[in-house]
């Protein structure tokens, strides 16, 4: 996996657990779940990437 990628995902799961956490503050349950469907398209590509990673090998 590239680093590029590896911190594209990471960072998308960060704004997805910030969005999470602003929701629950604000009672927002629309960004509550929003974030984290963030979380888990990043966890998504980043285990599609060590897939790739794995057949490459």
């Amino acid at each position: 996996m590239g680093f590029t990628a590896k911190a594209k995902n990471k960072a998308d799961k960060l704004t997805g657990q910030a969005k999470e956490q602003f929701g629950k503050i604000t009672k927002n349950r629309s960004k509550q779940y929003e974030g984290k469907a963030d979380q888990v398209k990043a966890n998504l590509k980043d285990t599609a990437e060590k897939v790739k990673d794995t057949f490459r090998k």
